[in-house]
């Protein structure tokens, strides 16, 4: 598990592809600290293990499934990617429950100045996705834990401070770029919680015998929504 909070920008060293299947090697300095082979590594916002390393150096394999879902294969030498260690027990929470599993990618539509913020907004491609993106609720990009400023039809925008554009290596994204994005697990397990009341012991097609008496009007009713 992640917090969102990148710790370092680190550089793509050596790709390696056969197929879809990719070895990666990455530079980093801070995130190589203390690494243990079998560590888990995010890079990108993807939770990938470390399967080699050595001071400053470390290596991941990327399986076909996550080639597919994710910007990793758009990288080239010489990339910048966000770094992230797994979470450790006695840290400090400051971003939210990031998991490094992505939902899918988004293309970056517009960059805009806010006075000292800056406007980027994303358009998913898989549409589907924005059942799990709420106005003010929290979604990492990349990996970077962030709060959703605005949702509107075909995208939604997220406000960037100072400190983390220069911070993160989404200062090198530019408009028709493409990043990972990873909504708040929070509402994926409440949906499918709500659906699992609704299917049969196996988990397959929904069980007519038996309904769950937990739906959106009881959850409204009881203060939920």
């Amino acid at each position: 598990m992640f917090t969102g909070l990148v710790e370092e920008v680190g550089t793509m060293k050596s790709i390696g592809r056969k197929g879809e299947a990719m070895l990666l090697g990455i530079s980093g300095t801070v995130v190589t600290e203390g690494l243990k082979l079998g560590d888990s590594i995010a890079v990108n916002g993807v939770c990938l293990t470390a399967v080699s390393f050595d001071k400053g150096h470390f290596t991941v394999d990327v399986m076909p499934q996550t080639y597919r879902h994710s910007n990793l294969k758009e990288l080239r030498p010489g990339s910048p990617v966000n770094l992230e260690r797994a979470m450790a027990a006695n840290g400090r929470f400051g971003g939210h429950i990031v998991q490094g599993h992505v939902d899918g990618t988004g293309k970056i539509t517009r960059i805009q100045r806010d006075q000292n913020a800056v406007i980027y907004e994303i358009a998913p491609l898989d549409e589907s996705i924005f059942r799990y993106i709420i106005p003010q609720g929290s979604i990492a990009i990349d990996g970077i834990s962030l709060t959703v400023t605005m949702v509107e039809h075909g995208g939604f925008g997220v406000s960037i401070i100072p400190h983390t554009l220069a911070e993160t290596a989404l200062v090198h994204k530019r408009e028709g770029d493409t990043v990972n994005l990873e909504c708040d697990c929070i509402g994926k397990y409440v949906e499918h919680l709500l659906k699992y009341g609704r299917m049969n012991g196996s988990g397959g097609a929904p069980d007519r015998r038996t309904e769950s008496a937990i739906d959106m009007s009881f959850l409204n009713s009881h203060g939920f929504v």
